[in-house]
């Protein structure tokens, strides 16, 4: 039997085992893993913390036409440039608004952000059903989407993998939206 730095042992085929007794070894792993999580938990916040403030600033406008400093006042950029792509925003995901765009956008940062997006835009009239349809089925494909993937791909030491892994996680975030629509004009 080989031991451990002796040559010729293959080590993907042991495990190292904690010293001490059943508790002691249970409570380390148990700490190891909380301190994992919370340093995984540090490297996702600037993506959600960057991208939902960007969001914000480039989604309102200010509600008297005067900038007082109030939240939610901001450059209405999405805004425009939805109504410039709403000949594709209409007939692929339904959008009836151009501030809609938001959503999406949010949830690439925070799937929880966007969804606070949601009651102001029902109230303002902006979506419908089919937004909310579309709205869930981009936010439970893009949930963790720049927020987890450099984190996920560092814990996996294989960050050149980032863009490949968020590449594929838009174009599945996107069909999840566009079927999400095509299933509502059929069923509603």
């Amino acid at each position: 039997m080989a031991y451990e730095g002796e040559e010729g042992v293959d080590l993907t085929q042991y495990r190292e085992i904690r010293s001490g007794s059943l508790f002691q070894r249970g409570l380390e792993a148990i700490l190891d893993g909380g301190k994992t999580g919370v340093e995984m938990g540090l490297s996702i916040i600037p993506g959600v913390i960057v991208i939902c403030t960007l969001v914000m600033m480039l989604t309102n406008a200010p509600k008297v036409g005067v900038y007082t400093g109030a939240a939610y006042e901001g450059v209405p950029v999405l805004p425009w440039l939805g109504s410039k792509i709403n000949f594709i925003l209409k007939p692929l995901l339904g959008f009836k608004s151009p501030e809609a765009i938001a959503f999406p956008i949010t949830a690439l940062g925070a799937v929880g952000a966007a969804i606070g997006l949601v009651p102001k835009f029902l109230q303002q009239g902006l979506i419908g059903a089919n937004e909310i349809a579309v709205f869930t089925a981009m936010g439970m494909c893009w949930s963790g989407y720049l927020s987890t993937h450099v984190a996920m791909m560092d814990a996996l030491e294989s960050r050149q993998l980032t863009n490949k892994a968020i590449l594929s996680h838009t174009i599945g975030g996107l069909v999840a939206g566009i079927v999400a629509h095509l299933l509502v004009m059929i069923f509603v």
